[in-house]
Formats: C-alpha cells, sequence, structure tokens
C-alpha cells in the first residue's frame, strides 16, 4: 500500500482509495464547492495520508487556474493582520487554494510591486487596507482579479469591516457612565478605517453636546501612543476612545507611568480586540469578524464571471472589559 512516503501516488490512486471517480477527486481540488464539505474533507485526507500533491503548474495550462491567492497586507507585525492572515489561509483551503502572503510596510511603492509580483501567480489579489489610490486601483482591476479589504473605492468588489455601530454603542456607555471630556486617538491619516473612527466619534459626541479632544498616532505605534498620554493628561480627558488596540495599550502604559488610574481616572476604549487579555486592567474593545470578512473577500475571488462593483459590510461587536466603567 501506499503512504505517505510515496510521492508518486496519482490522482487515480486517491479516487480507488476512496471507492469514488476520478473526476471526485479532481472537482475535491478544483471545484470544492460543487462536492459535499465531508467529501472534499475525505479527499484531502487520503491525498495527505498517500503522498498525492496535485501539480498546480499543470492545471494552470489547462484550466487557466493557479490554485493559489495573494494577500497583501501593510503591517505584519500589528496583531489585527497575522488574525487576518490565518483566515484567510483557512478560507483558502476550503477553496482548495494556497495563499501567498506579504506585507508593504505602508509603502504604496511596495504595494504595487507586490501586486505586480503576484498577480501572475494568482487566481486573484486581496489587499487590506490599500495606500493606492483610487484611479490606480480601478487600472489594477482591468487587468487582475482585485478584492479590497477596508478600502472603500466605489467601482470595485471591496469587503469593509466596521466599527461603526459599536464605536457608538461605546461612545453612548462612556456618556452614561459619566464621561464628560472625551478624546480619541487616531491612526494613519489615509487608512479608510481611521476616517470611520474618527468620523463615527466625531458625530456621536456632538450629538451630545459634549467636548472631544482629537489627537493622532501617526505611525499607529505603541511608542508614539505612549508617549501621547501625555497630552491626554493635559487635557484632562476622562475617556479616551484609541483607534486601535495597538494605539490604545501605548496610551495605556503612558498613563500608568504618569500615575492616572484606568479606569477610575480615565476610562479607555480599543479597537480590533488584537490583544484583549494581555494586558492589566484587561482591555475595553471593539471585536471584528476578520474571518467572516476573509472569507467574503474569498467568495468574490473565486466566484465565476467578472468581479462587479460590490461593497460588503461586516460590524464589530462592542466588548466591555476592565479598562470601561
Amino acid at each position: 500500500m501506499m503512504t505517505v512516503a510515496n510521492a508518486r501516488a496519482s490522482l487515480v490512486d486517491v479516487a480507488r482509495t476512496l471507492g469514488v471517480a476520478p473526476s471526485t477527486v479532481s472537482r475535491a481540488f478544483n471545484h470544492p464547492q460543487l462536492l459535499k464539505p465531508e467529501t472534499v474533507a475525505a479527499v484531502h485526507a487520503e491525498a495527505e495520508r498517500l503522498g498525492y500533491v496535485p501539480n498546480r503548474h499543470a492545471r494552470a495550462l489547462i484550466t487557466g487556474r493557479t490554485g493559489a491567492v495573494g494577500l497583501i497586507v501593510p503591517d505584519i507585525t500589528n496583531p489585527f493582520f497575522p488574525k487576518l492572515a490565518r483566515a484567510a489561509q483557512r478560507a483558502g483551503e476550503q477553496h482548495g487554494l494556497a495563499m501567498f502572503i506579504a506585507e508593504t510596510n505602508y509603502d504604496p511603492e511596495q504595494e504595487r510591486r507586490q501586486i505586480a509580483t503576484m498577480a501572475p501567480q494568482a487566481e486573484g489579489v486581496i489587499v487590506a487596507s490599500s495606500r493606492l489610490p483610487h484611479d490606480e486601483l480601478t487600472l489594477i482591476a482591468e487587468r487582475t482579479r482585485l478584492v479590497l479589504i477596508n478600502t472603500d473605492a466605489p467601482g470595485l468588489s471591496r469587503v469593509l469591516i466596521s466599527a461603526r455601530d459599536a464605536l457608538r454603542a461605546g461612545v453612548d456607555h462612556l456618556v452614561a457612565h459619566g464621561a464628560r471630556r472625551l478624546c480619541y486617538v487616531g491612526g494613519p491619516a489615509r487608512s479608510w478605517a481611521e476616517s470611520e473612527r474618527r468620523a463615527t466619534v466625531e458625530a456621536a459626541v456632538a450629538a451630545y453636546r459634549l467636548p472631544l479632544v482629537q489627537l493622532r498616532d501617526e505611525s499607529g505605534t505603541y511608542n508614539e501612543a505612549r508617549a501621547l498620554a501625555e497630552r491626554v493628561v493635559d487635557a484632562e480627558a476622562d475617556a479616551v476612545i484609541a483607534y486601535d488596540d495597538v494605539v490604545a495599550h501605548g496610551v495605556l502604559d503612558g498613563l500608568y507611568v504618569r500615575g492616572v488610574r484606568v479606569p477610575q481616572d480615565v476610562a479607555l476604549l480599543g479597537c480590533d480586540d488584537a490583544l484583549p487579555i494581555q494586558t492589566h486592567p484587561r482591555m475595553s474593545t471593539i471585536r471584528f469578524p476578520s474571518a467572516e470578512a476573509v472569507r467574503a473577500a474569498m467568495a468574490l475571488v473565486v466566484a465565476d464571471g467578472d468581479l462587479v462593483d460590490k461593497r460588503i459590510e461586516v460590524h464589530g461587536v462592542l466588548e466591555m472589559r476592565e479598562t470601561t466603567p
């Protein structure tokens, strides 16, 4: 009997041991959506046991499919994006696809190079938090199956992970528990998420006719946010809403070293649920359905036909823990 070590196992061998037609094995790798999930799982398990590896280069010549999808993120060290990458890999596996993952360090030129490199090797490219202008993304989409995450580009396929409703609920909670001078510490200016979050906080606080102090951590880093804590103290804010959990963690530490207690003196709300239990006190934040967003983006990539102007929103959920009253 063949084993995992036998790399010469064929598609026919997998079909024979399972008692199914070779076409079923082929579909499990090329069009898994046409089969029952348990059938796909059984085929993949038996292929792994026998050591069968699909020849993706041959398949690409025959079908025009490369068997891979690209994912481009701006900062793999930001705790939000590894979660996104893991969800993308799992979503790809469900469609029988491998994942290429690359980082741009928020550099538009690097993003251009990564897209140009990935596009010929992948069936589609998913770009999270793009820094390219709308007209350039439109041109790229004319020759590449392109799906955007957290970039609201009309005319293109995009999935937006919205904090809007949860942030409004967060402001309501802070005000209901006595906050009267709020501060928003924002992130990188060219981020769609930053624009949505800042606008939401501005409108929610204005509805209460309360003052709002606005600061910006342009680099989106822990150290810059930590330094901004001094300005939070100088502004006499009694509640802080941060662009994301990296910024929130920096503010938390900066307040701590200045003797400011959280939440007794200043309430603190983060965003993205990246490291909520790795602080003391545990971070109140907004939890995002990253896996749902990636599955939606992957479904757009693998769908038959041309990509169309499609805007999908998924929504975060407010998670109140220990940094808010």
